[in-house]
């Protein structure tokens, strides 16, 4: 992703594209200068309507072609009614006719105007272009400033909401850290070598530059998590990424000449997916600041007249049709439930998608497992309890009450894991999100102590709603049947969910060994903190024959 763009629109050509091509040009490894997005500067230069001078800003533009032009571009478009393209083509036709010698051209009817040959930019990155749906917003919002305000504190409290969230994550990588670097002092001052700096220690020095000398606002320190931080990781996770660029690009049947819905579209590289195999239309909707880097990246790459890209609520903006044929999204969350955009995914199912129209992905299922790994436990846990001879078990609080977003390895799942929910897209409700489901595992070797537990989700995509599907679906085997899916789980390549370790408390109830063959019974419950909210509380209950029976609840905030 570019900061700003710097090619103008192609000639639209994009139906007839070659397959290997578009997935070479939009492939992630390709997108070399996406993670070097800078926040979005609001003060971009622009050129005049009828002259060549060039303004600071758009506004200042605009407030000088109203006055020494007596034009003004916000109420002819809203005269007109004019969309986000068709005032693409009032700018360009204004500028053509400028060109022309036409100082005074007429705007008096949209049919002036109307040929797709104005969507291709006059001047070459034209700043007014990408600020036509903010000075829209602008011009419908005069005299409103309280609400407005008001408006703006709502939106900033929501993007806190989520900060919160993936602090808490932030956090707890903070924390692993400083058992590392706490860890690696022990061992050198023990003559022994030092453990090598992390992976993770690494991104957090890096995340901590950014982090903490940019918070000036909520409004910046969210756009830059999401611009520096949390896009690219999502990009970069080729197991997400490839998974839907290949359903789309393998099944352009299925999109070509349709509608499609993109919620919570972030860059926009699913939109562009789906632009290339052939949609007809496709919207973006977006309610964080990366709806304007989704823009810039849908014009710049030639699809503005297929991707119309809207900030806001699903629940609450207004598409340009009153149904589609396809939703596509990428709404899946730490746990998957987490940041429960699911509720909105849904949502809009129910209001926009056509009978018989197809979800992307069509399934997913949630997985548990008995969680085995002392060392984490130990550095984690044990470590705390004596640093250099002190009691730092202060560091411990609310470790077993917190759901720990990690990586685990095969050897860390000590039986077999069990679907405990299978989510059809088409048909699951909302209210089945919040759940109380049994399963039932068996130990698959002997064990010292039960940890903890161990959760992860599988996605898959299906051609058509009515594609048979069996809810103990794996990845692998699917894959293997000409079908696109893929796991978060440790048996396969690391995503960036990760997985979610739960562990077990054995602070007041000591913990037992176990035998292979012994069976474990138990049930999960998923809770929302409280109505609207982004968290969850993860109860797990479970009872192995002649022990007492265990409870626990975690946090994932």
């Amino acid at each position: 992703m570019s900061s700003s763009l710097r090619d103008a629109i192609p000639e639209p050509d994009h139906a007839s594209s070659d397959s290997d091509s578009t997935s070479d040009s939009l492939s992630p490894a390709n997108d070399e200068g996406w993670e070097d997005v800078e926040p979005e500067d609001d003060s971009q230069p622009v050129v005049g309507l009828f002259s060549a001078d060039v303004y600071p800003d758009v506004r200042l533009m605009l407030k000088e072609t109203k006055e020494k032009y007596n034009f003004d571009l916000v109420k002819v478009r809203k005269d007109l009614d004019l969309g986000f393209l068709d005032a693409i083509k009032l700018v360009n036709y204004i500028r053509l006719e400028v060109q022309k010698g036409n100082k005074s051209p007429d705007v008096s009817s949209k049919s002036l105007f109307n040929d797709d040959a104005y969507l291709k930019p006059v001047l070459d990155d034209d700043a007014l272009l990408y600020s036509l749906d903010d000075l829209a917003d602008d011009g419908e919002e005069d005299g409103t400033n309280n609400q407005n305000t008001e408006k703006r504190v709502h939106d900033l409290e929501e993007e806190l909401e989520l900060l919160r969230g993936q602090f808490a994550n932030y956090r707890l990588d903070v924390q692993r850290s400083m058992s590392e670097q706490l860890q690696s002092t022990d061992d050198s001052m023990s003559a022994k070598p030092a453990v090598p700096k992390t992976e993770s220690s690494s991104r957090i020095e890096e995340a901590d530059a950014d982090y903490f000398t940019s918070y000036s606002t909520n409004s910046a320190l969210s756009m830059l998590l999401l611009v520096h931080i949390w896009q690219p990781t999502m990009l970069k996770d080729t197991i997400r990424t490839d998974s839907y660029r290949d359903f789309i690009y393998d099944n352009k049947g299925l999109f070509k000449g349709k509608v499609v819905l993109d919620v919570g579209c972030g860059t926009g590289i699913l939109s562009m997916f789906c632009a290339k195999a052939g949609a007809k239309t496709v919207i973006a909707v977006d309610n964080s600041n990366i709806i304007q880097k989704a823009r810039e990246n849908v014009y710049k790459n030639g699809f503005a007249d297929i991707i119309h890209c809207v900030r806001g609520k699903i629940e609450e903006v207004t598409l340009p049709v009153p149904k589609v044929d396809i939703i596509v999204s990428e709404w899946m969350g730490y746990g998957l439930l987490f940041e429960a955009m699911l509720d909105s995914v849904l949502w809009a199912r129910d209001h926009y998608l056509n009978p018989g129209g197809l979800m992307v992905p069509s399934h997913t299922t949630l997985r548990i497992a008995p969680y085995v790994d002392s060392d984490f436990v130990d550095s984690h846990v044990t470590f705390w309890k004596s640093v250099y001879g002190f009691d730092m078990s202060a560091m411990l609080t609310n470790i077993y009450d917190e759901a720990i977003v990690t990586t685990t390895k095969p050897e860390h799942v000590a039986g077999d894991s069990a679907v405990f929910l299978p989510l059809p897209l088409h048909t699951i409700t909302v209210d089945e999100l919040t759940f109380l489901k049994n399963f039932e595992v068996t130990l698959k070797e002997d064990i010292d102590a039960l940890d903890g537990w161990n959760i992860w989700f599988d996605t898959f995509f299906m051609p058509s709603p009515s594609t048979k599907f069996d809810n103990n679906a794996v990845p692998s085997v699917m894959k293997k049947e000409g079908f696109v899916a893929f796991t978060t789980g440790p048996f396969g390549t690391e995503t960036h969910w990760q997985q979610c370790v739960l562990l077990a408390d054995h602070s007041e109830t000591k913990a037992v060994p176990l035998k292979k063959g012994q069976v474990i019974k138990g049930s999960i419950a998923y809770r929302k903190k409280e109505e609207g909210s982004r968290a969850l509380d993860i109860d797990v209950c479970w009872n192995i024959e002649g022990l007492q029976e265990r409870k626990q609840t975690w946090s994932l905030q």
